[in-house]
Order: structure tokens, then sequence, then C-alpha cells
């Protein structure tokens, strides 16, 4: 790993996609972008960036679709404002986005944090998603009932997220000895193999570009203090609503970050039709553990 500290730009990395920065909700997103059609907009989760569709990018875009990976708020080439980074205001980002890129809707396909995201616009701007996808990601008010239900289960996979509560230590942490934290979550949340050499080189850089570690704690953060604000209430409220958008939910049977018997009750928030499909020796990265097989399953349900 470089000692260096790395700048925003070394996660514009070449690829058939094209770079640009776009303004949505008052932010300035870069996004990855390949492709013409229907829009498909690709959430990433933590603690990656774009750079983690990168297969989905190249297939769907092959498949005819217009495909668009963005940086989200805090992450990668993307800005970095000290605020926003609750639920709502990242979903006005996404919503924001669709807008920008001069279209009324798109279809959403969220990973980890991407994932509840794309739960959240499913609820907050549900003309926005024309069809959602979730990976890794159960729905937000079944982790939360899972992590109270179940303190061996559940809450002790999300242990994590009462230790990002502390000021400014977690921050070091994720950046200390070239990142080598994240290697630790990547392998520990991943299937066999998982990562590779390059995506953990990758995901560690990105990670060290000032203001990241920051900004991505801050998402956890917010999830968990909520529970005790009024906008904890009114998010709850906003998800309690069953969601009428199609629905196909992706998991891996490895998964120890969220675990499969947690995202398969994320169903019952669901009126619209709802797929689910867990992949045996897959863990929390399925799209880049078993890229054919979601790119296969995703052109499946793009094409229904």
């Amino acid at each position: 790993m470089e000692d260096s500290v790395p700048e925003p730009a070394s996660v514009l990395i070449d690829g058939p996609w094209q770079h640009r920065d776009v303004s949505a909700n008052g932010t300035r997103l870069h996004v990855a972008e390949q492709g013409r059609g229907p829009l498909v907009l690709l959430l990433h989760g933590y603690p990656q960036f774009w750079w983690s569709w990168r297969h989905q990018l190249v297939a769907l875009a092959d498949a005819g679709y217009r495909v668009v990976a963005p940086d989200l708020r805090g992450y990668g080439a993307s800005d970095k404002p000290p605020r926003g980074y609750d639920a709502f205001t990242l979903a006005d980002d996404v919503a924001g986005l669709i807008r920008a890129l001069g279209e009324r809707d798109a279809a959403v396909v969220g990973h980890d944090w991407g994932g509840l995201l794309g739960w959240t616009l499913a609820a907050r701007h549900p003309a926005a998603v024309r069809r959602l996808a979730v990976l890794a990601m159960a729905h937000p008010l079944r982790l939360r009932h899972e992590i109270a239900a179940d303190p061996r289960g559940q809450g002790a996979a999300s242990r994590h997220l009462f230790g990002y509560q502390l000021p400014w230590r977690p921050e070091r942490m994720l950046v200390a000895d070239d990142a080598a934290h994240v290697a630790t979550l990547l392998r520990t949340w991943g299937g066999p193999g998982y990562p590779d050499a390059e995506a953990e080189r990758r995901y560690r850089s990105a990670m060290r570009i000032p203001g990241v570690a920051h900004s991505a704690l801050e998402y956890h953060r917010w999830v968990f203090r909520s529970l005790f604000r009024p906008d904890g209430v009114r998010f709850t409220a906003a998800l309690r609503h069953s969601s009428r958008i199609d629905t196909l939910q992706i998991h891996g049977a490895l998964d120890r970050a969220q675990l499969p018997t947690t995202a398969q009750g994320s169903g019952r928030y669901v009126s619209g039709t709802y797929t689910w499909r867990l992949y045996d020796d897959v863990g929390h990265f399925p799209h880049e553990e078993a890229p054919a097989a979601v790119n296969a399953e995703l052109l499946r349900w793009l094409d229904a």
C-alpha cells in the first residue's frame, strides 16, 4: 500500500464507462456512466465506492440499458459536506440525480447502504423508482427489529454500528495502517476468496481519501442516533407504509453483516411483486462475488 494520501481523482478508474460530475440536491456527485436505454441506477455500499459495480456497468449496458453508478455523498470523487448523511437527504440526493440525468424515473439497484437508500427512496419518492433491487440489506425496519430481538444474532453482526458512535476514534481506526480495517471488514463479511488483491487495494485506498472515513461513519451515526430523535420517528413512519414497487432482493447465504434470516423478513414491507434470491457460498458482496449470476438475475428482473 502507498503511504501518500490518495486524491479524489484516484477513483476515476479507466474502463468502457465515462466519468462526469452531476449536481443534485445541492451536491456535486461523481458518476460513472455507460450505455444507452432505460436508466438503471447502481448505489454502492460501505466500505466501497462506485467501482464495486464494474461488472454490472458493462453487462447491463451491453444489454441495452443506460447504467449510472454514482459515488454517494461523502465517498470517492463526490462532495463531502459536513452534513446531510441522514437517510432523507441521501434519498433526496438520489431522486435529484435521476432528474439531473434527464429522467423521470429509474430502476434502482442498491447494495448495503445503497440498499437502505433504495428502500428509503421507494418510500419517499415512489414515482422516481420504476423497479427496486436490493442486495445484502434488509428493510430498515426489519433490521432494527432483529437487532433488538436477536442480540446474539443480528445484534452481534451489527456490533460495528455501536462502535462507530464514538467521536473521532473510529475515523482514525478506519484509515490507520493504510486502512487495514477496511480489508478486515471485506474479508469478515465476504465469502470465500473475497476480496481479491485489486479490490482490497482499491477500497483501502478510497477510504483514505480525505473526508471519506468521517462521511462514511456519519451514515452509521445517523441511523443509530435518530432512534432517539424526532427525525427517527419520521423515518419509521415513512418506511412503515408497504411499498407497491416491484422488488427483487438478492442475498448471500454466508453474509455475516446482514444475516439471511434478517433480510428474508423484508418481504412483509412490499405489497408489489416481491422476489427473494439466496445464493449459496456467497457473502455480503454478491455483485462482486458472483457477478455472472447477479447480472443474469438483474437482467431477468429488468426485462420482466
